[in-house]
């Protein structure tokens, strides 16, 4: 009978031990009082729990959300969600980690780095300015003959194009003649050193008269050489190039100033680049370009001349001037080619651009800081090459950042007003008194700190004031 007794007594007491230890469990891992009040670890009060899916939905107990049937979160008295850690930064969203395996978030970091960006347009050739040459009319006249130099023909310096006639030719002839039989008379009579000068002069006056009449050099030594006065006047290439443009036809009458030939030399060309606003910044003068005739397998090296001063505001693009030899004539004006050149960047703050959320007022990246929370910071940005962003303020290098998913945390943060409610942190220059916000200000490290506090600043100067006598400034 006694060892009847001495079991039950037994029973009872395991029984209420692990009574004991339920109750004991329940109220140390958060679950709700008997008083109604729930309570978690440590000194963390939980105010209630929602659904991370739909944070519109509460409850005071947890459980699973039945809308979506995911685990409930529990919100804390300090401001966090989730199981422990410390408090999340103002306006930070949680996202739990199946929410964020299901949306593919993958996280990235901020960092310094130099960049070698290949910079690709397209380009269209046109002729060297300075190889252009206008033959232009210095006098009335008609043309007698064109000699088959139509447009797009080769021709070769000194070719004859066309002949005209000119009444004021005769003259001009007729007073060169007389100053060269003059000189001949002088030389044969032993003349003095004055005499001749005279006369050599008059002969280089009547050599220039005609040259701005239009005759060439070429047939003004021939006049010199036979002593017989032309009728007709050759009009002849000035270069080696291309005929351009032509405006005669033979008995076509002209007048003084008409533009006759237009003929391009075109051993060297140059080729007019449209470049983007941002990267013609950091084009220089001497960089070295590829050019590239599409649809044919012939390259070009080129140089960069100039950039012009010049701005499309439909494309929105800056005029690249690229200078290149062209053997073979191979570059016509107005082909299309592709040009490419290397743009070296020096080192700074980047990001990847799918790491940047732009709605145009505002910038944004999202900063991890673990247990599920991001942080959206408001960052400024300079310029964009490829998958990279440059970030001038809000950003410091090695944060950890969202580089995939981060549309639709954005939008859970729209969704639950964090970022109009939760405005970045801002503080007061207490040397100059200014608003400071206190993210650019760590990024670009304008902060101190004095006897457990933290003082932020607008610029360099106001910081190195602090510094110098940081007790005296601390007390205002």
């Amino acid at each position: 009978m006694k060892r009847y007794w001495l079991a039950a007594v037994t029973v009872v007491a395991l029984v209420a031990a692990f009574a004991a230890g339920m109750t004991y469990g329940r109220a140390g891992s958060g679950a709700a009082t008997p008083d109604g009040q729930a309570q978690a670890a440590g000194d963390r009060k939980v105010l209630h729990y929602h659904c991370p899916m739909h944070p519109g939905y509460t409850s005071d107990r947890p459980g699973k959300a039945p809308c979506c049937g995911m685990e409930l979160e529990p919100v804390y008295a300090d401001g966090g969600t989730g199981a422990g850690g410390t408090a999340p930064p103002r306006g930070a969203v949680a996202v739990s980690a199946e929410r964020q395996q299901l949306i593919g978030v993958e996280l990235g970091k901020a960092e310094r780095r130099s960049l070698n960006h290949l910079v690709r347009t397209s380009a269209r050739v046109t002729a060297d300015e300075t190889r252009i040459y206008r033959i232009t009319a210095a006098t009335p006249g008609w043309i007698e003959e064109t000699l088959g130099n139509s447009v797009g023909s080769l021709v070769k310096k000194d070719e004859a194009l066309a002949t005209f006639t000119a009444r004021e030719f005769l003259a001009a002839q007729q007073a060169y003649l007389y100053a060269l039989d003059a000189r001949d008379r002088f030389t044969q009579q032993n003349a003095g050193e004055p005499q001749l000068a005279s006369t050599n002069a008059q002969i280089q006056a009547a050599s220039e008269n005609l040259r701005g009449l239009g005759m060439s050099r070429f047939q003004i030594d021939e006049l010199a050489r036979t002593r017989q006065r032309a009728n007709i006047v050759t009009v002849r290439s000035p270069a080696d190039g291309f005929v351009v443009a032509r405006n005669v036809s033979p008995g076509q009458r002209f007048e003084q100033g008409d533009e006759l030939y237009v003929i391009a030399d075109l051993r060297a060309v140059w080729i007019v680049a449209d470049v983007f606003q941002d990267e013609a910044r950091f084009i220089k003068p001497g960089m070295p370009v590829r050019v590239h005739v599409p649809g044919q397998d012939r390259y070009f090296d080129a140089r960069v001349g100039r950039i012009l001063p010049q701005f499309d505001a439909v494309t929105r693009t800056m005029k690249v001037r690229i200078e290149t030899q062209n053997p073979g004539y191979q570059l016509r004006p107005d082909m299309f080619v592709d040009v490419e050149l290397n743009v070296d960047l020096p080192e700074t703050l980047t990001v990847p651009s799918a790491a940047l959320v732009d709605s145009g007022r505002r910038k944004v990246v999202y900063v991890a800081h673990g247990d599920g929370h991001f942080e959206p910071r408001r960052v400024e940005t300079g310029w964009r090459f490829g998958d990279r962003v440059q970030i001038t303020a809000g950003l410091m290098d090695g944060e950890p950042i969202v580089v995939s998913g981060n549309f639709l945390i954005d939008s859970e943060s729209r969704m639950k007003a964090a970022v109009p409610a939760a405005p970045m942190g801002k503080a007061t220059d207490v040397i100059c008194g200014m608003e400071v916000d206190e993210h650019a200000a760590r990024a670009k490290g304008l902060v101190s700190e004095y006897q457990g506090r933290t003082y932020y600043f607008c610029a360099d100067m106001c910081k190195r004031e602090f510094d110098a006598a940081p007790a005296t400034h601390a007390a205002k």
